[in-house]
């Protein structure tokens, strides 16, 4: 993988949603989604309270990046990239951000900023020892993702608590890329908050108006 020159919150976003997690780079042949439908993709990837706030941002048809609505509440989220093998809508703070800027331009991770980054509808596989990796090979660990929230840019010592195993058990918390500095926790969620929603509104009776 080439080193990125940052370029701004647009360039990044591009880098994560369609390099960084092992996409594929052929061309999807599905009906261009609504502006509606990539907003509603973004926020999916965040419980309703942080996604209906944040910024979302997504590479148009010109290969140019365009903010789809301006947040406020400091994160930012992009939709699903439909050129990946699953769903990968995810929602960033600032510090991963920054951390996701260093990891893209092969740098170390500012030191004492702890992000957080939303997966709920799941991600893009991915190997787990590899940062930079682009496809699966016999010896880089490829895993599959479900929906999962990450912790990144923490102190060493806070991995230590969880397996680092080159092939993890996916169902709970692990460390990703452990012993390289972008180490960070995957930790496996339920069903995410909209999709909870809907189910739970499906249970409930019907009642006459």
């Amino acid at each position: 993988m080439k080193t990125c020159t940052y370029l701004g919150l647009g360039t990044l976003a591009v880098a994560l949603g369609s390099v960084a997690l092992g996409a594929d780079t052929a061309k999807s042949t599905a009906k261009t989604p609504s502006k509606a439908e990539l907003i509603a993709s973004a926020e999916s990837a965040a419980p309703p309270s942080v996604g209906k706030n944040a910024t979302i941002v997504n590479m148009g048809s010109d290969g140019k990046m365009e903010t789809l609505r301006k947040g406020t509440n400091g994160w930012t989220c992009m939709p699903d990239n439909p050129t990946t093998p699953g769903p990968d809508p995810m929602c960033l703070d600032k510090a991963s951000m920054d951390w996701a800027h260093a990891w893209m331009n092969h740098e170390t991770p500012p030191a004492g900023k702890v992000g957080f980054m939303y997966m709920l509808a799941g991600g893009t596989d991915a190997s787990n020892t590899d940062p930079f990796a682009q496809k699966p090979t016999a010896s880089n660990h490829w895993i599959k993702t479900g929906p999962h929230v990450m912790v990144v840019g923490a102190d060493s010592s806070f991995y230590d608590a969880y397996p680092k195993n080159a092939d993890p058990d996916t169902s709970q918390p692990y460390v990703m890329w452990a012993g390289t500095p972008y180490q960070h926790l995957m930790a496996p969620v339920g069903p995410s908050g909209h999709a909870a929603a809907k189910k739970e509104a499906a249970k409930e009776p019907a009642t006459d108006k």
